[in-house]
């Protein structure tokens, strides 16, 4: 009775360590401005983003108007750094179910941003969350982005 209990345990043990593959964001995607959130903030003209995703590492170049960043991650958790406007910014990135969270800091200005990004289940369509605070106030975005 024992040996079968213990095998039993041993399966719902793998079984439960085993998870389901994670979205991947690779792609190039748009904003879609009628579908997107801005609350109070002013909505920019234009947003893309081209992901490569390849876990753990994901990488994101993203042009907001005239500017262009890239931000590398690891989405295990790993701090990383990055530079936005010529200021540096730290950062996490992890897995929340099938939403990943980016963590971000920018010490020089005491900003925070959480954003939670998700993908809809046909793959076509990108939703970030981004959750702003900052000696302001605090402010949540919704960004509805479309693969190109």
């Amino acid at each position: 009775m024992i040996h079968v209990l213990v095998t039993l345990l041993s399966l719902a043990l793998l079984a439960g360590g085993q998870s389901a593959p994670r979205p991947n964001f690779s792609g190039a995607w748009k904003m879609n401005l009628a579908k997107s959130d801005f609350g109070q903030m002013p909505a920019p003209d234009s947003m893309t983003r081209s992901i490569t995703h390849a876990e753990p590492a994901l990488t994101i170049d993203e042009e907001l108007g005239p500017q262009k960043t890239t931000r590398k991650y690891v989405t295990d958790g790993t701090p990383t750094t990055f530079e936005s406007n010529g200021v540096p910014v730290s950062s996490t990135a992890s897995w929340t179910g099938d939403t990943l969270l980016v963590v971000s800091k920018v010490e020089a200005m005491a900003l925070g941003i959480d954003d939670t990004m998700s993908l809809s289940a046909d793959g076509k369509t990108m939703t970030s969350v981004v959750a702003v605070n900052s000696p302001q106030g605090a402010a949540t975005l919704t960004i509805v982005f479309e693969k190109q």
